[in-house]
């Protein structure tokens, strides 16, 4: 019985060294489980583009068209003008 008592003794500290070291482990797994669930869920602000068809087409009026830069030959609207 003394023999199981010393060995008891010994043993002690190393398994509850484990398990505070699981506990930790446990605890920081469970820490970052929670903050990507938060961050799944955390509403995100998004930056919609508003297009404007007016200014859109006096910037191409004012710019030119590519196929214009390329030496083609376009219409009034900047477009291919097919012969």
């Amino acid at each position: 019985m003394e023999d199981i008592s010393a060995l008891i003794r010994e043993a002690r500290p190393l398994y509850f060294s484990r398990k505070r070291r699981n506990n930790r482990i446990k605890a920081g797994l469970a820490v970052i489980a929670c903050t990507m669930m938060i961050s799944l869920f955390y509403p995100r602000s998004y930056t919609y583009g508003y297009t404007d068809e007016w200014s859109e087409t006096i910037y191409m009026t004012e710019n030119g068209s590519v196929i214009e830069d390329m030496g083609l030959p376009v219409d009034e609207y900047g477009l291919l003008m097919v012969a």
